[in-house]
């Protein structure tokens, strides 16, 4: 069987909502204002909504090697609003070379560099914005922005705090504030700063999301439920909305609506990875194991260099009994991590399964040794040595199991075997005595005990066991065949005749018991049903044959 069930990989963490920055430029500078024919144009031009022809126009006069500040400022203003923010940051670069302290050209080269997510680079921008124009309030909200973005949300909390004292009710500031504290894990704050802004504004599904994140963080899935079906009443293809419903749902074990979750997300986002991955999981879970390969080859499609896909594939396919294509998924797996525990454990299960147990054993073999599966690893190794004959290789790999295990009874027992059928008779002893000690009434080491006894010709102590065995409940046919041959050799033919009719009980067709029951009763003279017991002994296996001559020609 597949070992290492999956689970849900990928936690659904939708990004916060930044307030958009605001666009603000003035036209003003330090120098004396002069009529300009070209700016006066490209103003017109402006307002009649023709934008390319303006920047034309600016650009002409620039190129001419017009250097008046104002050019370069309404040059970045156009190219702001069509959206071109790199070339427009670049104007306002050059509009500060010319003028260093301009009142304005920091804030909107700022606001440029954080629409490219150039958060540091924005940063300074806005703090120099404040530096010049202390009252310029939005350029806190810009620098909170940035804060926020580089993960340092103490000072995005002051920034936004300050622009609050002065615009209390602001939505994005409140929201800004509401996000710092969220970083923070001071959760009770910032969800009382999302339940503010929605009792102003009950459309914002962006405080609806973050609510849903910190009930979720406090394992609060009740909550969760709330704030996403909020969210989908306002948006019923939110995908936000969708993937707490999810969330909530595997959390819950409620592996029935995560599945249902998970398709309405596929629905609304067909090629996003994780929704798949996780309808893959919760598929797994229910033992839908066709359903849970489909989707997990689909996330493997959209994401192939995904180990947690294709691993997960594997183990589906494993549990369907596709062999060679839980093979390929695992092979594959282990090409993107070739240390991947769960692959190595699970393709040498298959390995097994398909006959090649040498390269299982490899594989056994490269698991680390810190690993969880490393002993178990080691137990399957010394198995697979014990199938094909090497008993004192399975010996040693019992032993090391015993190394990272003291107290495991089936790998002693399994030490006591190996060093049986290596002939170490005394540390085989050991170890099936070391099994009784840890596990009094072990019926194996019992088995095993009584078998050393025969080999030694302990017939005394080897009946006990099996008398012992036999009290305990134990009705095995060969236990039975096995105490009846040990009665006839020590010339007790008529215990033996009991216990040999008692294996036939269990197995009627034993032919080795009905052979000596036929010896047994020719003993004690009951001729023709010893003859009946050896015709029907020859008849199953003919090859016993040869012991029964041998038999009468003594």
């Amino acid at each position: 069987m597949a070992r290492r069930d999956s689970r849900a990989i990928t936690e659904r963490v939708s990004p916060l909502p930044i307030p958009a920055l605001q666009m603000q430029v003035a036209a003003n500078s330090t120098h004396e204002k002069v009529a300009n024919p070209t700016l006066a144009r490209a103003v017109s031009l402006h307002l009649d909504g023709q934008l390319t022809a303006a920047l034309a126009e600016l650009k002409a006069a620039i190129d001419a090697g017009n250097r008046q500040p104002a050019l370069f400022s309404a040059m970045g203003h156009i190219l702001c609003e069509l959206r071109e923010f790199e070339p427009a940051s670049k104007y306002y670069s050059k509009l500060l070379e010319l003028e260093p302290e301009h009142r304005t050209a920091h804030f909107n080269r700022a606001v440029c560099l954080a629409k490219m997510s150039e958060w540091e680079k924005a940063r300074v921008d806005f703090e120099r914005a404040l530096r010049i124009d202390p009252a310029r309030l939005e350029a806190q909200l810009g620098l909170g922005t940035c804060m926020l973005r580089l993960e340092r949300p103490a000072e995005a909390y002051r920034a936004f705090s300050y622009y609050l004292a002065t615009n209390p009710q602001h939505e994005e500031g409140l929201f800004g504030s509401a996000v710092a504290l969220q970083q923070m894990n001071r959760l009770a704050e910032a969800r009382e700063i999302y339940l503010r802004i929605l009792a102003q504004n009950p459309g914002s599904q962006e405080s609806l999301i973050n609510l849903t994140e910190i009930s979720l963080a406090e394992h609060d899935h009740e909550q969760v439920r709330e704030y996403a079906e909020s969210l989908l009443a306002l948006n019923p293809d939110s995908q936000e909305g969708l993937e707490a419903l999810a969330t909530a749902a595997f959390a819950g074990s409620d592996f029935p609506a995560a599945v249902k979750h998970c398709e309405n997300l596929i629905r609304v986002t067909p090629e996003h990875f994780e929704s798949w991955f996780n309808l893959g999981v919760a598929q797994q879970k229910l033992s839908n194991f066709k359903r849970a390969a489909e989707a997990y080859e689909f996330a493997a499609n959209l994401r192939p260099d995904s180990w947690e896909a294709h691993l997960n594939l594997g183990i589906s396919r494993q549990k369907l009994g596709d062999l060679t294509g839980a093979r390929a998924a695992y092979e594959r797996a282990l090409e993107l991590d070739p240390k991947l525990p769960g692959a190595l454990w699970n393709l040498a299960l298959v390995l097994e399964q398909q006959g090649e147990q040498d390269q299982a054993e490899k594989l056994y073999g490269m698991l680390p040794e810190d690993n969880p599966e490393s002993a178990e690893a080691l137990f399957r190794v010394g198995y697979l040595r014990l199938l094909r004959g090497d008993f004192r290789g399975g010996a040693e790999a019992f032993g090391a199991c015993l190394k990272k295990r003291s107290v495991w009874p089936e790998a002693q027992l399994n030490v006591g075997i190996a060093c049986w059928r290596a002939g170490d008779l005394v540390k085989a002893r050991a170890a099936f005595e070391s099994v009784l000690a840890s596990k009094p009434g072990s019926v194996d080491a019992l088995r095993g005990l009584a078998a050393l006894s025969l080999d030694e010709g302990d017939f005394a102590q080897a009946f006990k066991l099996h008398q012992k065995l036999i009290d305990s409940g134990e009705r095995s046919a060969e236990l039975f065949y096995n105490a009846g041959l040990i009665c006839q050799r020590r010339g007790e033919v008529r215990d033996a005749i009991v216990y040999y009719r008692e294996a036939l009980k269990v197995d009627a067709d034993f032919p080795e018991a009905l052979l000596n029951l036929g010896h047994a009763l020719m003993y004690i003279g009951a001729k023709d049903e010893a003859r009946a017991c050896w015709r029907k002994a020859i008849s199953i296996k003919p090859e016993l044959a040869d012991d029964y001559f041998d038999s009468e020609s003594a």
